[in-house]
């Protein structure tokens, strides 16, 4: 696939390709995305053909969903073996989490700010001897020290997010992964505010597991995500929810032997979710021509840039930003607050004005995709005063 160098005119191909420019200025990614054409037309395309074909074209659906989990191992420098295709976040974490062999007594150490999807799962262990360490985050940087130092010799996982939801903090992958494996921890990333903008090299970080769905930065449709296991872990990681489609012979019914595929499409147990993993395919696509890759992406160079002016905007109307700028731990999401300002009510009152943002933690986020412009920004700007 061809990859378009960052110019202006490619941006506005890119901006023409989300129908949601047309009446919103859409701040809201790391809430959910809107669906660029390729992906609707993808679930258009499909609905078509189930109500007129019915399971006479499964196969060619078949197919093209192996697509999509060839464009999900190609982002992240992954091989097919390794990618299973689940519904969200949480099953993909939960996978992970419950296939686990844990001992009594063992711990895993988490953030206390994370995304309930990746408290819940590793807090649900109790029951079987397993307490999650749960470790403060100051004004949202993620201290690696202290997160270390809440580790002993019986802390068998760190699970931590790429991308704060709330903070915006983006934390070093590789250098985390390194960190816990000279201790003997395995590393699960919770993927999802990061993956469509930022470069992410599983062969590079050699981080152990990664989930996230697509309905955010990966600008696919709600329920159709990513699993990532290291091939070598496939062992080791219990299948739950163990169907037709975890074994060798998933398409032989008559045949009932239980030997599990040699790859992570073994986690994913029955019938998929085919309009949305067929959609998902379609934005992935788009991200990879604008030139997304495990290792380089002018989609992230355009998302700070884009941040960063309306930082400076929100800035000169009296806005305190609270997300950390820092080059190596910035993000597309920006928390701030308006002194004297309710922040549902400003949300409000954005929303009437055609600017789409969210209120996490008591503050205002907005959280802009590449397809965001000045124009935008003005708009926003424009929507507080």
């Amino acid at each position: 696939m061809n990859k378009m160098p960052p110019t202006s005119e490619n941006w506005q191909r890119f901006r023409e390709s989300m129908p949601i420019t047309k009446k919103w200025a859409y701040f809201d990614n790391a809430a959910v995305a809107p669906l660029p054409s390729p992906a609707k037309n993808a679930a258009l395309r499909w609905a078509d053909e189930a109500s007129a074909e019915g399971d006479t074209v499964w196969p060619q659906w078949a197919a093209a969903i192996e697509k999509t989990r060839a464009a999900a191992a190609s982002m992240m420098g992954a091989e097919l073996s390794e990618i299973a295709l689940v519904s969200n976040t949480t099953t993909g974490i939960g996978m992970v989490a419950e296939g686990f062999p844990w001992q009594s007594g063992d711990n895993i150490v988490t953030l206390a700010n994370e995304f309930p999807s990746n408290l819940y799962p590793w807090m649900n262990l109790a029951s079987r001897g397993v307490t999650a360490r749960l470790v403060p985050v100051e004004r949202g940087r993620v201290d690696f020290e202290r997160l270390l130092a809440t580790c002993d010799e019986r802390t068998k996982m760190i699970a931590v997010s790429w991308v704060g939801y709330a903070s915006g903090w983006r934390i070093d992958v590789g250098e985390l992964v390194r960190l816990a494996h000279e201790r003997g921890i395995l590393v699960c990333l919770d993927a999802i505010q990061g993956l469509g903008v930022f470069p992410l090299d599983v062969r590079e970080t050699k981080v152990d597991f990664v989930a996230a769905d697509g309905h955010k930065w990966m600008l696919g449709p709600e329920g159709a995500g990513i699993l990532f296991v290291q091939q070598k872990h496939l062992d080791m990681l219990r299948p739950i929810g163990v169907g037709w489609n975890s074994v060798v012979h998933q398409y032989d019914f008559s045949h009932i032997e239980l030997k599990l595929r040699g790859c992570a499409a073994r986690y994913e147990g029955g019938s998929q979710n085919m309009v949305g993993l067929l959609a998902l395919g379609a934005s992935l696509d788009m991200l990879a021509s604008f030139g997304l890759t495990s290792h380089h992406s002018p989609i992230a160079d355009r998302v700070l840039s884009i941040t960063d002016l309306a930082c400076e905007r929100l800035a000169e109307i009296g806005a305190i930003i609270l997300s950390h700028r820092e080059s190596d731990h910035c993000s597309g999401i920006v928390s701030f607050e308006l002194p004297g300002r309710d922040p549902m009510e400003a949300r409000r009152q954005c929303l009437e004005k055609g600017v789409a943002l969210s209120c996490r933690n008591g503050r205002l986020r907005i959280s802009a995709h590449a397809y965001a412009n000045t124009e935008d920004v003005d708009r926003l700007i424009n929507a507080f005063r």
